[in-house]
């Protein structure tokens, strides 16, 4: 006499499985949707707000004051050369800096970098002591105009997704570049 082996419920069990693998994977998919999207329109508030930004000292302080808001971080910290230069502005004002030490840093960063630390970047100035996230944007507004680092700084331990994020940051940097360049060489417009 044949026995008769019950798949039925070893396959239920197998697809109940499946399914509760495949809703997991869902709610991922769109927490990381909803987050992108809202990290997509704090970036898109943020450019607007320096678009709107009259002349280098507007710009300056959207940068410092306005954006640290928009985009819901701790810190900013805006660092040029120009010409032989060095300055830094932060939402305690401007800073003279040696330039050689900014165009070192300037050079040490290609596009964007985000990482933890446990102490900020030295850029960041006093609040250094108190970033445990950063991202570095390089900003280049094109011969002879100003070089620089945008840092961006966060109090908390994030995990940071570099693929997506560092797309954003960059085109950031890149409209603060744009903006920066705009108002150096048209200050009427």
């Amino acid at each position: 006499m044949a026995t008769v082996i019950p798949f039925e419920e070893r396959a239920v069990a197998h697809l109940r499985e499946r399914l509760g693998e495949a809703q997991e994977a869902n709610q991922d998919l769109i927490a990381f949707a909803r987050g992108h999207s809202g990290a997509v329109a704090s970036i898109h508030e943020a450019v607007l707000a320096a678009i709107e930004a009259e002349g280098v000292e507007g710009l300056l302080h959207v940068v410092t004051q306005e954006w640290p808001l928009i985009l819901g971080i701790d810190a900013v910290a805006l660092s040029l050369v120009v010409g032989d230069n060095g300055f830094r502005a932060d939402g305690s004002g401007i800073q003279h800096v040696d330039p050689a030490i900014l165009g070192r840093a300037i050079d040490g960063i290609d596009g964007v970098e985000m990482r933890k630390v446990e102490r900020g970047h030295p850029l960041f100035g006093p609040a250094c002591d108190l970033i445990r996230a950063e991202a570095l944007v390089r900003i280049d507004c094109g011969p002879p105009l100003p070089s620089g680092l945008l840092a961006l700084g966060q109090r908390a331990e994030l995990n940071l997704d570099a693929r997506h994020g560092s797309e954003l940051l960059m085109f950031l940097g890149r409209t603060l570049a744009v903006m920066i360049r705009k108002w150096l060489t048209h200050p009427q417009a």
